[in-house]
């Protein structure tokens, strides 16, 4: 059987995340629970693991890795950038800046399931 994992980077602040981080791990828990069942017909064992950051290391939240290779590098056309978000600077105090990415001309701050599977999928292939 072959191991695929996926690493999600996300700030955690006394339990919490903010909104675009609990999106993004709403996505990859809803895809997960699919791809297991879809990819262990094809030998593909899939795990998660999550990485909680501290405010040293916004720079780094709501990053998805899958089998070590960011996803911004798997799939073509996309691109990382920030912008202002109200959900961290609550969660930190002071106004912050968040990771989003865009892909095809279009920006995420909650990274879709459908991306995600895209990049699973060109590692894996299993799909």
């Amino acid at each position: 059987m072959k191991g695929l994992e996926i690493e999600w980077k996300h700030l955690e602040v006394d339990g919490k995340t903010c909104d675009r981080c609990a999106g993004t791990g709403d996505e990859i828990h809803q895809l997960i629970d699919r791809l297991h069942e879809e990819c262990e017909l094809k030998d593909v064992h899939i795990t998660l693991k999550e990485i909680n950051l501290t405010e040293k290391d916004i720079e780094e939240s709501n990053r998805i890795f899958i089998n070590g290779i960011p996803l911004e590098d798997i799939l073509p056309e996309t691109t990382v950038s920030q912008n202002v978000c109200s959900s961290c600077s609550d969660l930190l105090g002071s106004s912050t800046c968040c990771r989003t990415i865009i892909h095809t001309g279009k920006e995420y701050e909650t990274i879709p399931k459908q991306l995600i599977r895209e990049a699973v999928c060109k590692i894996a292939k299993c799909c």
